[in-house]
């Protein structure tokens, strides 16, 4: 095993146990271990289940939940709440799955890219992942993001600096003079990724920020939205918004009554109040 095997073995703590496994994959559709090896093929449908059945979420941000960056408050939340997140929890509670199943995973740092300022968010902005699989040939490295929101359906190849076609658009993966690497989807930088490895506790910080800073965009947004590709459904507020090969629907949800029924049948979230932007509570 190589020096940065060595270091990935103590990046994800926690490890979760055969039944915590099972209902993860149960909460996604995926099929059992014991049906697959963890290669890539099976990474595949891990990535695309998740996109397909946990939210990419900032409910807890407007509902004074505190979000704790452990791999087993993760899980409880997404497979035993049946809840999402966003891409701290999202990935990270992924890492602990795929490790689980046999995958090696290195988590990276990322800063996301405003094309509108044209700049980069602070450090450690984006938390994603670099998988291998435990296979000869097409191992990988993959690069896995279940925590983007709209984003790639399969992994990407991490190593692979040609145009990657997905269902979510082209992507394409540049390094830069520093080492790091800019994901680009049809054309537009998304994030720039660092490619040391990283500790679920590094995130720390930024994730306080997120939850906090008036500058925030996750404070100043109210968002919930599930799917993959352009086969996506979105909460925005009271903004019912649905996206498909048939064209793009609005709807605006009149009532608490009317939002929290969205929540539980399109999303499968139960709440027993409405989250309230942070920021309007702010300002109040």
């Amino acid at each position: 095993m190589t020096s940065g095997a060595n270091l990935w073995d103590n990046r994800i703590m926690d490890s979760l146990d055969a039944a915590q496994v099972a209902a993860y994959l149960d909460r996604i559709g995926a099929g059992a271990p014991a049906e697959h090896q963890p290669d890539a093929a099976y990474l595949r449908i891990l990535h695309q289940a998740h996109l397909n059945a946990v939210p990419f979420e900032n409910l807890s941000i407007h509902l004074g939940e505190g979000i704790v960056l452990k791999p087993q408050a993760l899980v409880e939340k997404i497979v035993t709440r049946r809840r999402g997140g966003f891409c701290y929890e999202l990935n990270g509670a992924f890492a602990a799955l795929l490790q689980a199943l046999g995958y090696r995973v290195t988590l990276l740092a990322g800063r996301v890219y405003s094309t509108k300022d044209d700049a980069f968010g602070p450090p450690f902005d984006h938390l994603a992942l670099r998988v291998e699989a435990q296979e000869s040939g097409d191992g990988g490295p993959w690069l896995a993001d279940v925590g983007f929101g709209k984003h790639c359906v399969f992994p990407l190849r991490l190593e692979d600096r040609g145009d990657q076609h997905d269902p979510g658009g082209v992507f394409r993966i540049e390094q830069t003079d520093e080492g790091d690497l800019d994901i680009y989807r049809d054309g537009e930088r998304q994030y720039r990724l660092e490619q040391r490895p990283r500790a679920l506790a590094d995130f720390g910080a930024t994730c306080w920020y997120q939850q906090t800073a008036p500058t925030s965009h996750f404070t100043r947004s109210l968002v919930c939205s599930l799917g993959a590709a352009d086969d996506r459904v979105t909460l925005s507020g009271r903004t019912l918004i649905v996206t498909s090969a048939a064209g793009r629907s609005e709807e605006h949800l009149e009532d608490e009554a009317a939002v929290l029924a969205a929540y539980r049948e399109r999303f499968g979230i139960v709440l027993d109040r409405e989250p309230i932007l942070r920021s309007s509570k702010q300002v109040a």
